[in-house]
């Protein structure tokens, strides 16, 4: 019997194989390639044919063994698939004999230089590791050839602010300093000010350059200022800003963020406080400070008498011409929002067409709310005009994603559906992909309105476009169930003859019956 023949590339592989067996490689290199991959060791035995056959996924063909075996590091599949894996690392649950976390990376992601986006990618996915991440951090810290910054330490201290955790906070910027710069300190002080720990940012900046490496100097200051200020904090800034006048003399910037403070605090009087002190100083109240109190007055009336809320504006305009501050986009912004909050979408679109007369131009945010407004009102055709002004004027950019979804939103409220669904075609059309949010609503709205055959197109074009959308139930909205329609009552037969003359006699015998006699005794006395 003749021996099979063995083809040509497995006697090429054979060929590989001797020649790998037979040279001189050191151990320390059997080591690392085992440390890089396990799947490198099997790589150095002899295989027979059949077990060549039965593991294709670990030996496609000879060309991948020999650049797997000879080359210091696998092929670095893609971005997304590095960040999954080392997450899933993170997220792991170990036991008491398990390696180290940085052991372990070390095995798997040796080969791997870390950079910002890989980095912002894993702590995007790690939202359960905890405490865990720190030892990521410590690794990408040892790790060769990466560098730690500014931007990359900014991603650490978000992770844990937005857990609270800010022990953590501190180890990490312990680690880090003398390379943390603006951005990190940010980043601490927003999420500080965020978890409601006002007192720990006021007093963070008296140890600021000991502890964390940061400058202590006027612009890390107006950072923490103006962070107590956008979260209403303005009597912790007021009072930090006091202590410190002697040695960092406040400027009129700062001035105008105290006035914001007590503001968005909803707090007129202790802003008009305020303001009175800095003009009795000599300083002079920006642009911002009178944005701030107009948005303070405006909330108010809204609140207790919206039909004040045009008067008293226009008093705080009166003040802005006597005091010679001129108005800005900023200004227009804030009377045309709270004029819509209240319904007075004609009043708001007579003000951005007269926005002009003081050289003021409507910027995005103007647009964005002007629409919000008509689609709210039912006055989609105008909402489909301003989008188009929006886009004319350069300001398509801001339409996306969370914009339009707003708009659908809206639409989906007020019970215009096929105006939504003419929207979410626009949204397609100018380049953005919709998420899982938009198609869960319009589903929903379409299969309450009992069309589940459009419904069901969604669902189909959302997976093939690769959006993750879980099938529900969804329930049909009574108001749109068809009702039956009811039969009308057909019209009576004539009739013959011999039945009208029975209709008759019955009814003559009804009436004779109604005139018969009663017998007495069946009559009550009346007495």
């Amino acid at each position: 019997m003749a021996r099979p023949t063995i083809p040509f590339h497995l006697q090429r592989f054979r060929t590989i194989l001797r020649r790998i067996s037979s040279s001189s490689l050191s151990s320390s290199a059997v080591t690392r390639s085992y440390s890089l991959s396990p799947h490198l060791h099997h790589s150095l035995l002899p295989l027979s044919r059949s077990s060549l056959h039965s593991h294709p996924s670990l030996f496609p063909t000879p060309l991948s063994l020999l650049s797997r075996s000879l080359s210091s590091a696998p092929p670095i599949p893609e971005e997304n698939h590095i960040a999954q894996l080392i997450s899933s690392e993170l997220l792991k649950e170990t036991g008491p004999e398990s390696l180290d976390l940085s052991q372990r990376l070390d095995l798997s992601f040796s080969h791997i230089t870390p950079n910002p986006s890989l980095i912002l990618q894993v702590l995007n996915l790690s939202d359960e590791a905890g405490r865990t991440v720190l030892g990521f951090f410590n690794w990408i810290s040892s790790k060769e050839g990466f560098k730690l910054d500014d931007e990359t330490i900014s991603y650490f201290v978000g992770y844990f602010g937005r857990r609270k955790d800010f022990k953590a906070i501190h180890d990490v910027l312990v680690s880090g300093k003398g390379i943390s710069g603006l951005k990190t300190l940010e980043e601490f002080i927003d999420r500080l000010v965020r978890a409601g720990r006002s007192t720990q940012a006021v007093s963070v900046f008296d140890k600021l350059e000991e502890d964390y490496g940061f400058p202590r100097d006027k612009e890390s200051l107006r950072l923490i200022v103006s962070k107590l200020c956008e979260r209403g904090f303005g009597g912790h800034a007021e009072k930090m800003v006091k202590n410190l006048a002697n040695e960092f003399f406040p400027e009129e910037n700062i001035c105008d963020l105290l006035i914001k403070g007590w503001c968005v605090d909803g707090k007129l009087d202790e802003a008009r406080r305020l303001a009175g002190e800095m003009y009795r100083g000599g300083f002079e109240i920006g642009t911002m400070a009178f944005n701030s109190i107009l948005d303070c007055v405006c909330k108010l009336c809204r609140l207790k008498e919206p039909f004040r809320l045009k008067s008293e504006a226009e008093k705080i305009l009166v003040d802005m011409d006597i005091a010679g501050v001129p108005r800005n986009v900023e200004t227009f912004n804030v009377l045309i929002s709270n004029l819509c909050k209240i319904r007075q979408t004609e009043d708001a679109i007579l003000l951005f067409s007269r926005m002009g007369e003081w050289g003021c131009y409507p910027d995005s945010t103007t647009f964005l709310v002007l629409t919000r407004s008509l689609y709210q009102a039912a006055r989609v055709a105008e909402g489909d005009e301003m989008i188009d002004k929006m886009k004319s004027a350069g300001f398509g950019d801001a339409l996306d994603k969370n914009a339009y979804y707003g708009f659908i939103k809206i639409l989906c409220g007020i019970e215009r559906i096929d105006h939504a669904m003419t929207v979410f075609k626009k949204m397609k059309e100018d380049g953005c992909k919709p998420g899982i949010k938009t198609y869960d609503l319009l589903m929903g709205k379409l299969c309450a309105h009992g069309r589940v055959d459009r419904a069901n197109a969604l669902f189909r074009e959302a997976e093939k476009c690769g959006v993750p959308v879980t099938p529900k139930e969804y329930k049909i909205d009574p108001r749109f169930v068809k009702k039956p329609k009811e039969k009308k009552c057909e019209k009576p037969k004539r009739e013959t003859l011999p039945e009208k003359m029975a209709r008759k006699r019955r009814r003559l015998k009804k009436i004779r019956l109604s005139f018969v006699k009663k017998p007495k005794k069946m009559m009550r006395r009346a007495f």
